[in-house]
């Protein structure tokens, strides 16, 4: 728990050797679940109101029934089957009645849920990664970020046939968290991949064609830098966007984002622009969304 030694496990998953001695382990040395950071306040495990959030969001675990599960994380108080929520991005209540405990590929459904606890939900594209689920409070929790990308690619469906797979399946992947998708702010119907590393890029084109049978063609964009921005002063952010077009993109989420191809040509647009706030996250923007 100091961090002065390092536990070392052997064993293989193949053949199921050594897996229950890791896993009993894992339960031994791990520490309990503890307060988590909310805009609001510090949330402690101990509560007795329930919270939790999304952290992460997947579709198509099930390949015979193309589902999507979101991934709930509890922070505190006791999470029920059947019960009504308070969903706080939306402001609606919320019941699921099929909550759902993973073991590998096992499933099974629970019928309750306590601190550190991930449930899986079926979400019908009702939930976003950092979306907050309470007994009625409004708490939203922090650092779930999408950070500044510094690949770029232009991506086109290359079916015309597919067009409607194409973009649920751009636009269910960008949700999940996969690989961030922009657009032009002219042209919405250009779509631009954002990601931090060329993996990203190999896993979109794997399950868009595995999963959504979308073919599509790809052509990088000489861009390395994008900084989400964002301002107190409404015409300022206005008068910014409008001079810098050609430079601004459009997250899922309706974000503007900056983006340049030098250190130099973003430095001087955050001296020349005082009232505009440059964030290499967009986590900040986010909240005040």
């Amino acid at each position: 728990m100091a961090g002065k030694v390092t536990p070392v496990f052997f064993g293989s998953a193949l053949n199921n050797f050594g897996v229950q001695e890791l896993l009993d382990s894992l339960v031994s040395l791990a520490p309990p679940p503890t307060p988590k950071e909310a805009e609001e306040r510090l949330i402690k495990p101990e509560e007795q109101a329930f919270s939790g959030f999304v952290f992460k969001i997947h579709a198509n675990m099930n390949p015979k029934h193309r589902d999507r599960i979101a991934f709930l994380r509890v922070v505190s108080g006791k999470f029920v089957r059947n019960t009504l929520y308070h969903h706080v991005r939306s402001g609606k209540t919320f019941r699921t009645a099929n909550p759902t405990a993973f073991m590998s590929q096992d499933r099974e459904i629970i019928d309750e849920a306590w601190p550190g606890d991930i449930i899986g939900i079926h979400d019908t594209g009702t939930f976003k990664i950092g979306d907050t689920l309470t007994e009625g409070e409004t708490v939203n929790f922090k650092g779930i970020p999408s950070f500044a990308p510094q690949l770029f690619q232009s991506i086109r469906n290359a079916d015309p046939l597919r067009e409607k797979q194409f973009h649920k399946g751009l636009n269910q992947l960008a949700e999940e968290g996969v690989i961030q998708v922009f657009s032009r702010i002219h042209y919405p119907n250009v779509r631009i991949l954002g990601v931090v590393g060329q993996l990203q890029i190999e896993v979109l084109k794997s399950r868009l064609e595995n999963e959504y049978n979308a073919s599509c063609s790809y052509e990088p964009i000489s861009l390395t830098l994008a900084r989400w921005i964002t301002s107190d002063n409404p015409k300022a952010i206005k008068k910014f966007v409008d001079e810098n077009t050609r430079r601004i993109l459009v997250d899922i989420r309706g974000n503007y984002v900056f983006i340049t191809d030098s250190q130099w040509s973003l430095e001087r647009m955050e001296q020349n622009n005082p009232d505009i706030r440059f964030y290499a996250t967009s986590e900040m923007v986010d909240r005040r969304a």
